[in-house]
């Protein structure tokens, strides 16, 4: 016998080796693919700079052309969101979502990573002020939740038997490493992406899923790496190209004994261009928010092409924008007056080849121009790199201008990132500091580094990232001195912001109605229990339940879980006395037995439709003892009055009796476990059930795959065909139910509440008194922080 155990036991230990290998294994083809993504994302260029047409003088020819590019391709980004809209904008709210236990459809199919990545190309060369890194980062989500799966909904015909990773928890740790590899390709930071997901995305985390995601982030960096050097460079295995964006080495010219980088009295520069960049970050996520809620009160309603006219529209402006600014405000500057810190650029590609003449005569070129018509990596390395270059003047035009573009761009259907603008509008905006400071004041002074403060500010104050964006910045940078600057600016720049909003992306979550769960509590919500945010009114099943009811129950209900509870047979009240924790149901009781009248009631429309006359004569007959009740009178009053039975044969042993009164009709309810929605779906689709005549070990068992066969698209209820259904057949769905969930007591506080919710990743939390007698259900929504203040505010009228 012990050594059969032992056998055993050692069959287990090896599939589980085996199951950790295979997650080894899926986490580096996740970063190996996003790694080939990004390679891709880096042929994406900007328009042409039209300067071909200059010598002949035609202007208004030239600013046609740019405007018959630009809006064709705007068109086509436009179309491919109107094919997957959930393809629009950058994809970190819905990922965010996502990885916060919330489902959005459609945010990981194949379809949405071909209309993201096919989009964001367009929208980028259509001269848009957008970035590519935030869709790198919703891709690589969509490909670690698609990869590991080896099925796809779009191509049907990709299915292969792989029985392993058939629950949400392995996927949502799958896109946490799809994502984070999307931050490590984007900006060559695999620390910062795997802190990004840590810090943006995921609600609940473990100490093996680090050094997964970790591995996973190296491999798509690398990956990325190793092609891009070797398509620039010709160089296979040489890695020179970290990541899509880079932001150069920050260094002094050689021979220069007095230049310095940064110094202890540029701090207290840091900090204010940390208070300006909160401030502006403010200002911007709060015009962006009034267009976004202008556009969802006024142009998603309406017909979908007016959707691409706005596209078109957004396109329009900003080609004839920055033309005129090019055109009438550039200055044209001799070719001799920039000097560079850094001539590497990518690939054989100088700097100082970057800069575009638009119109200026030989051996000048226009420094406006430089800024708009160039790749805006290439323009963040003009800034960060080159001195002398642009006009105070210049600058801040600049800044004005694809600050307001931006805000506006941001939001309309198209793929569209807003890493690289921001970072971008605030480089321009630290350059401009640093010539005031040059000029006026008189100060030695490196101009790179307060350009990279200026974008850290500003991107700061727009995104509100604290920990994953000082290492993105650092590890872009390659400087380790620049870690206290860049940590002190951020952080000065959230605190700033925080005062008057929230970041970009939580703002557009927020005006989703996304159910989002923040990282902890006010300590003021402790004043609330779970007995005052649960939910009172359950919809619950019985461990023997006839088809009919479960049927009744998934057609007129929404919900993804249900209690599985039996009725307490003995005298309530024997349970009452003396002992108040035991009488906790009495609060619960009124509200409990109007719910189940109201829920009888909506079942009852449901049954109408049954193709069994059995059932709809069953309905009629309780429908014909029930009238609407006449406003003002008690419901429950009127239930006592009428004996009303609130479910017909619901429980096969014990039916409901004419006989029995109110007491023992509403019997409190002993909680038993949870059962899903999906589980009670497909056993009715697979017949798992017995006769009425016969016992329930007569009932066919079900395997775990054959009960996950079809995850994560499970059937319908609506698709089910109810005509090959007897509605006098018995469910037991107790072997299929979580017999020992999480559970809380009435009294426990929301603080508690909250932390057992998002750190087991939970989605139903009951709420069970003393005796196991369950009085209500907590779910994400009554955890968050508007239900959480109403709850709050109501609780102090009540006082």
């Amino acid at each position: 016998k012990q050594s059969h155990t032992f056998y055993s036991g050692k069959q287990i230990f090896c599939k589980a080796r085996k199951y950790e290998a295979i997650r080894w294994m899926m986490m580096f083809a996740i970063g190996v693919t996003v790694g080939l993504v990004g390679s891709l994302f880096a042929f994406i260029g900007a328009p042409p700079a039209v300067e071909k047409c200059s010598d002949k003088g035609c202007l208004p020819l030239s600013l046609l052309e740019l405007l018959a590019f630009n809006m064709t391709f705007i068109f086509i980004a436009s179309v491919l969101v109107l094919i997957e809209p959930v393809a629009a904008g950058s994809g970190i709210p819905e990922i965010k979502s996502y990885l916060n236990g919330v489902k959005i459809p459609g945010i990981v199919r194949l379809r949405t990573f071909l209309c993201k990545a096919a989009g964001v190309l367009f929208s980028v060369a259509g001269g848009l002020f957008v970035g590519k890194e935030g869709p790198m980062i919703h891709s690589g989500a969509i490909v670690g939740a698609g990869l590991p799966q080896f099925e796809s909904i779009t191509f049907k015909r990709i299915k292969f038997d792989f029985p392993y990773f058939r629950s949400d928890r392995d996927k949502r740790d799958f896109v946490s490493a799809g994502a984070a590899a999307g931050v490590a390709a984007a900006f060559g930071a695999p620390i910062g992406g795997m802190l990004f997901s840590l810090e943006e995305g995921s609600s609940f985390w473990n100490q093996a899923l680090t050094w997964k995601v970790l591995f996973c982030s190296m491999s798509a960096t690398f990956t990325l790496n190793f092609f891009r050097s070797g398509i620039n460079f010709s160089k296979w295995g040489s890695f020179q190209l970290p990541g899509l964006l880079n932001f150069g080495e920050f260094k002094c010219p050689d021979g220069d004994t007095n230049c310095h980088l940064w110094t202890a009295v540029d701090l207290a520069f840091f900090v204010l261009m940390g208070v300006v960049g909160g401030l502006l970050g403010a200002l911007f996520n709060c015009m962006n928010r009034k267009l976004a809620k202008y556009r969802i009160r006024h142009i998603h309603p309406k017909a979908k092409f007016i959707r691409v006219l706005e596209s078109l529209l957004v396109s329009m402006v900003t080609t004839v924008v920055i033309f005129a600014a090019s055109i009438l405000l550039g200055e044209c500057r001799d070719l001799s007056s920039p000097t560079t810190h850094n001539t590497t650029l990518s690939g054989s590609e100088d700097i100082n080849s970057t800069i575009r003449r638009f119109f200026c005569t030989n051996k000048t070129y226009n420094d406006m121009a430089t800024l708009f018509f160039n790749p805006q990596e290439a323009a963040i390395h003009q800034l960060f790199h080159q001195d002398g270059t642009f006009s105070p003047m210049t600058l801040s035009v600049f800044f004005l201008l694809y600050f307001l573009l931006a805000c506006w761009t941001y939001g309309v259907s198209v793929p569209s990132g807003l890493f690289v603008p921001s970072l971008l509008c605030g480089a321009a905006f630290g350059r401009l500091v640093s010539n005031i400071l040059k000029v006026k004041l008189g100060m030695d002074i490196y101009s790179g580094t307060f350009a990279l403060i200026g974008a850290a500010a500003f991107l700061g104050g727009v995104v509100r990232m604290t920990i994953s964006l000082t290492v993105i910045l650092i590890e872009s940078t390659n400087e380790i001195t620049y870690g206290l600057p860049i940590m002190i600016t951020l952080m000065v720049a959230k605190w700033t912001g925080d005062f008057f909003n929230k970041g970009i992306y939580d703002i557009h979550i927020q005006l989703r109605g996304v159910p989002l769960l923040e990282w902890e509590t006010e300590i003021e919500m402790d004043k609330l229990t779970a007995s005052d945010i649960m939910e009172p009114n359950l919809t619950y099943v019985y461990p023997h339940t006839r088809v009919q009811s479960l049927v009744s129950i998934l057609r007129t209900t929404v919900y993804h879980a249900f209690p599985v509870v039996t009725e307490n047979r003995q005298n309530e009240q024997d349970f009452m006395k003396g002992n108040i924790l035991v009488s906790n149901n009495i609060h619960f009781k009124k509200s409990s037995v109007m719910s189940r009248a109201g829920e009888q009631r909506r079942r009852c429309q449901s049954m109408k439709s049954y193709p069994s006359s059995e059932l709809r004569n069953v309905c009629d007959e309780q429908n014909a003892a029930v009238e609407p009740a006449e406003e003002g009178e008690d419901l429950l009053q009127q239930m006592l009055e009428r004996r009303y039975a609130p479910y017909p044969n619901l429980y096969p042993d014990q039916s409901p009796s004419e006989e029995w009164t109110m007491e023992e009709r509403f019997r409190p309810l002993t909680f038993h476990g949870l059962i899903l929605r999906s589980q009670l779906v497909n056993l009715l689709i697979r017949g798992v059930c017995y006769a009425e005549n016969q016992s329930s070990a007569t009932q066919p068992r079900l395997s775990y795959a054959e009960m996950t066969e079809d995850y994560p698209r499970y059937p319908d209820i609506h698709d089910l065909d109810l005509t090959l259904l007897n509605p006098r057949m018995i469910v037991d769905v107790t072997p299929y139910m979580n017999s020992c969930p999480y559970t809380v007591s009435p009294n426990t506080r929301i603080s508690q509440v909250f932390n057992l919710f998002r750190t087991m990743g939970l989605r139903h939390l009951p709420v069970v008194n003393a005796v196991g007698e369950i009085v209500g259900i907590i779910t994400r929504h009554n955890l968050t922080q508007e239900f959480l203040v109403a709850k709050l505010r109501q609780h102090y009228i009540t006082i």
